[in-house]
């Protein structure tokens, strides 16, 4: 099991992230080009009828995951971290492949659907695991440098972002419509299923943690150890990552926002969210480093009442001054912010969980949140709007998201506290 794989950071950051830019690339090419996709195999007649049903296939995916959290990260933590990985990145390979060669609905009827929603929960399954085993990877591997090796999986995410996005900005001015409905869509897709083979190679020759080597294997399964002996440290960790999900997947919706309530030109939200993917690669690696110098806890909180601050002026400002500045302004500081939170909350994770339930912990634990309050987020947004008139409304979600994540985070900073006292 010791495996051939490098043992440096670096080399363990390629191997941990490469599932992280497949899972991305099918993610953010659905979010990105979710008003393609409701014209390509959810027509209804009705626009916003079709983008609800789009966006509801999206959030479907996430329903599943903390199954696929539950399954796959029990079975790293029994088996390994390097096994654990090879399977979520092969079941991501299923559902990334699905979507690149399903006909639309105009060929194949009902069958289109049906089919793409079969993908989303394939990907949805597989992702569950992939964070939790991703992370348990990195923050065992990393010695004293926890926050910086697992803050990668969000800069990789970040990075995923602006190349998709380029796809996005590329795409919509170079094709016309009915190019973009007939194959343009599929581009990212096909870019982002080359990743899969070069991900099982190197994953296949990763070495396994000394931590999980070293590690009594759990008796019974991990999921049942997990929630009998560890209920407060995965409602706690749900509660952490609540903010980062409903941010990221509000900002996933930006594109679409622009086109549909600002009535923006289509590459005008690829472009600001381009901006949005560099700054939360880079700060998400600056905030990693940093939460191994001081409290990650102090620096997550301050990141969480930014976003409660700022959230409804920003949709102001976009609302107000609809443009592709305001639009790049926006999504720029509220990435730099999420970039400053997310890029910390990974390792923040993993300490909330022993060796031997680690990746369980951290993907049921994610997946529970994310299944919540992001996959949904970008139809509750879209029903805000339509139920309530109101083109602010999806900065109400953002305040009340960021007001739970501190809660929690303040209950974490407690707990350690009595933890650190007692020993």
């Amino acid at each position: 099991m010791a495996g051939t794989a490098p043992s440096r950071l670096s080399g363990v950051i390629v191997a941990a992230t490469i599932g992280n830019v497949l899972e991305w690339f099918d993610f953010l090419s659905y979010g990105y080009f979710a008003s393609t996709l409701a014209e390509v195999f959810f027509p209804t007649g009705n626009a916003t009828v079709s983008l609800l049903i789009t966006f509801g296939t999206f959030g479907l995916s996430y329903v599943v995951r903390p199954l696929g959290g539950i399954v796959i990260g029990a079975y790293t933590d029994r088996v390994g971290r390097r096994a654990g990985l090879s399977l979520s990145i092969a079941l991501m390979m299923l559902g990334t492949g699905l979507m690149v060669v399903t006909p639309g609905y105009a060929t194949i009827g009902l069958a289109a659907p049906m089919i793409v929603t079969l993908a989303r929960l394939f990907q949805g399954f597989s992702v569950g695991g992939e964070f939790g085993s991703a992370v348990a990877f990195l923050t065992e591997h990393a010695g004293d440098r926890k926050g910086f090796s697992a803050s990668w999986q969000w800069a990789s995410t970040g990075a995923v972002g602006v190349i998709v996005a380029l796809f996005g900005v590329a795409l919509t001015t170079l094709l016309t419509h009915e190019q973009l409905l007939t194959w343009g869509w599929r581009v990212p897709y096909m870019f982002g299923l080359l990743v899969g083979p070069v991900g099982l190679y190197i994953r296949a020759r990763m070495a396994e943690t000394p931590e999980f080597l070293a590690a009594e294997k759990p008796p019974h399964t991990p999921i049942g150890v997990l929630l009998r002996e560890h209920p407060l440290p995965v409602l706690l960790a749900v509660g952490a990552a609540v903010i980062s999900n409903s941010s990221y997947y509000l900002l996933l919706y930006i594109p679409t926002y622009a086109v549909r309530t600002l009535h923006l030109p289509p590459d005008t939200g690829f472009i600001a969210t381009l901006l949005g993917g560099v700054l939360l690669a880079v700060f998400s690696v600056v905030a990693g480093h940093m939460s191994d110098k001081m409290p990650r806890t102090r620096i997550m909180i301050v990141m969480a009442c930014l976003f409660a601050l700022v959230s409804y002026p920003v949709f102001w400002l976009m609302v107000a001054y609809p443009s592709l500045a305001t639009a790049m302004f926006a999504v720029g500081l509220l990435n730099l912010i999420k970039a400053g939170y997310s890029g910390i909350l990974p390792s923040l994770l993993a300490e909330q969980f022993p060796v031997q339930t680690r990746a369980v912990g951290v993907a049921f634990s994610y997946g529970v949140s994310v299944t919540i309050f992001g996959g949904f987020a970008p139809l509750i947004s879209t029903w805000l709007i339509s139920a309530t008139g109101d083109p602010l409304s999806p900065s109400f979600y953002l305040i009340a998201t960021a007001l739970l994540s501190i809660v929690a985070l303040i209950a974490i900073n407690r707990r350690t506290a009595r933890l650190v006292g007692r020993t």
